[in-house]
């Protein structure tokens, strides 16, 4: 369930019961012929799909992330490394606050990853309180990961494992061809403009898209995966 869709006395009711609570981590950024808000799509949607059967309430996305790389190509926001791990201490310090105890962050952008090691910081602020905290890059846990390479082994950045219908943009024609991958090694010691200049479009490599059964199939493992990180494990 949406917090948007909750009031204060509401969500003060459900934790009388249940102290769990989903953050979704996105960003905005290129993905070549894909929307630009792609991986804020994905993590709240996602989160959205696991928690919503169990009845636990799913923060707003966080719609920007660490994304220096791209900022060659317009639309993609990028935020300081110490902004963006600031922001997250203060989200998750605000939820312990409130008195969710197991909270797990359901992370849309591989860019995101330095913020795992603030969910171990709170954690032992909070020791005391038996605070848990999941961090949970949900493209690449080994359930969904590895019903991407079932599908297709080429799979990348902007390329047919991030285009479903919630990403995809009207009117918007994709080349039928696959790419060749890119040499990922020479991108990351790259500047904005020579990542622009290496990727062309923006997609890392491989096929554009692939069937609506495929990318559907992927969807429920990877809700799956989530929602059951969601209902148990916790230590």
């Amino acid at each position: 369930m949406k917090i948007s869709e909750l009031n204060w006395s509401q969500l003060e009711a459900y934790l009388r019961n249940d102290d769990r609570a989903v953050l979704p981590l996105g960003c905005t950024e290129q993905h070549a012929f894909l929307s630009l808000s792609t991986d804020s799509i994905l993590a709240e949607r996602m989160a959205l799909d696991a928690a919503t059967p169990l009845g636990v309430p799913v923060f707003p996305v966080v719609p920007y992330g660490i994304t220096p790389y791209f900022m060659a190509y317009p639309g993609t926001v990028t935020l300081r490394a110490a902004t963006y791990l600031a922001l997250v201490q203060d989200v998750l310090d605000a939820l312990v606050q409130h008195g969710f105890r197991r909270i797990v962050v359901v992370n849309g952008h591989g860019g995101n990853a330095p913020a795992s090691a603030v969910c171990d910081e709170v954690m032992r602020a909070h020791e005391d309180a038996h605070v848990r905290i999941k961090w949970h890059n949900w493209w690449n846990a080994p359930r969904t990961w590895a019903k991407v390479k079932e599908i297709d082994a080429v799979a990348s950045h902007a390329s047919w494992m991030e285009n479903f219908p919630w990403t995809r943009l009207a009117n918007v024609i994709l080349p039928t061809a696959q790419k060749p991958m890119v040499d990922l090694s020479t991108i990351r010691q790259a500047g904005p403009q020579a990542t622009r200049a290496a990727l062309g479009d923006g997609n890392f490599g491989g096929a554009y898209q692939r069937s609506d059964d495929e990318m559907l199939a992927l969807w429920q493992t990877g809700v799956e995966e989530t929602r059951a990180l969601i209902h148990s494990g916790w230590a």
